[in-house]
């Protein structure tokens, strides 16, 4: 799976230092806007207790957790979709990822330099926001114009749909509301899924905290949460110089201490990967056995031989049938053969649609 979520904001507003957290890769982080300018991208392990589980069972001889791409994209600053500072280069790097992670700055600190002078997360959620509808708009003024006449004259139902559609968009944009806003049914959506529109891509908030508010929040993210309510996203609370702080210490059972000492169960990085992928419409199938249990990544609703096709292409080619177990069912259970025993085992043909948490094994011939 080569999806990838792009993490944007207004520079200093702890991108950086969060991508850090997440990555093995070093994003330069400083006090200084523009700091990142090149995307960085991070492959991330994505945290699955059931993975540690069968693996727990079966002790095979390798075990390989699923993973996602995060890209930190270069801070925006007002006037981007003009032109100001990097703005185009940071617009198109948005749009070549599948989904957004969109960090504000939630927390006092008069060490470190807001671009705007003030902390006003709300604020920072709008001008960027403006930013990527104002090239929003941009891109369907453009297609309006090419499919106008094709669809005013009647003959080409398919323009005409698209220009109704078309025209949605265009009167969200220009009431300060994101693409995502507009409902569309699945045949309308599909009419228009070359449009690739960065506000029509899912979001994730992400409120970057003090140490004090990682837990309950304060203020600034009370404000974010009524400011994203009327839309279809998400909201996470994160510390993030909390994180790189954990990122430092070596043993899990020092992470373990200080995120009980903080009153947290699990670090905001743990929820932040897993809300991404969820994000992503990604879900997970596992193999396992002696040899290896992994985790594989698909895209929800995909159908058996589409999920095989993800290990090897032959497996789609010549699928044949799919055994599969349920997770719960294999814990409890305890081994492969103990479920076979006990008629857990599904078979199931071309249109069965995979179910997260699946245990596969595919038969093929090719």
């Amino acid at each position: 799976m080569s999806l990838q979520c792009g993490i944007v904001g207004l520079p200093n507003v702890g991108k950086s230092t969060l991508f850090n957290c997440l990555s093995n890769a070093k994003a330069q982080s400083a006090n200084f806007p523009f700091c990142t300018i090149e995307p960085n991208v991070g492959v991330i392990t994505v945290p699955d207790e059931r993975l540690v589980r069968l693996a727990e069972i079966d002790n095979p001889r390798r075990v390989i957790p699923t993973t996602i791409e995060i890209v930190d994209i270069a801070g925006l600053v007002k006037g981007a979709s003009k032109g100001e500072g990097l703005g185009n280069k940071f617009l198109a790097n948005i749009r070549n990822t599948n989904a957004i992670i969109h960090v504000l700055r939630c927390f006092d600190n008069g060490n470190i330099t807001h671009v705007n002078g003030s902390v006003d997360p709300v604020r920072d959620k709008e001008i960027i926001d403006t930013e990527l509808q104002l090239k929003d708009l941009e891109t369907i003024e453009n297609r309006i114009a090419k499919c106008a006449k094709q669809a005013q004259t009647g003959g080409d139902k398919v323009a005409k749909r698209q220009y109704e559609i078309l025209l949605r968009y265009k009167e969200a944009l220009e009431c300060g509301r994101s693409a995502r806003t507009v409902e569309l049914d699945k045949d309308e959506r599909k009419a228009v899924s070359d449009l690739n529109l960065l506000t029509d891509k899912p979001v994730l908030y992400v409120c970057n905290v003090d140490d004090a508010s990682a837990v309950s929040g304060n203020a600034y993210t009370e404000a974010v949460a009524k400011a994203i309510a009327d839309e279809n996203a998400e909201m996470l609370i994160v510390a993030a110089a909390t994180e790189a702080d954990i990122a430092e210490l070596e043993s899990y059972d020092e992470r373990r201490m200080f995120l009980e000492d903080l009153g947290l169960e699990e670090s905001g990085v743990n929820r932040l990967i897993k809300s991404a992928y969820r994000l992503l419409n990604l879900e997970t199938f596992f193999t396992t056995g002696p040899d290896e249990s992994r985790a594989w990544t698909y895209v929800r609703g995909m159908k058996a031989p589409q999920t095989a096709g993800i290990i090897h292409t032959d497996f789609e080619r010549g699928f044949i049938r799919a055994e599969v177990i349920k997770y719960d069912d294999y814990v409890a259970l305890g081994s492969e053969k103990a479920c076979r025993d006990a008629g857990k085992i599904g078979i199931e043909g071309k249109d069965y649609v995979v179910q997260d948490g699946d245990i596969m094994h595919f038969l093929f011939n090719v």
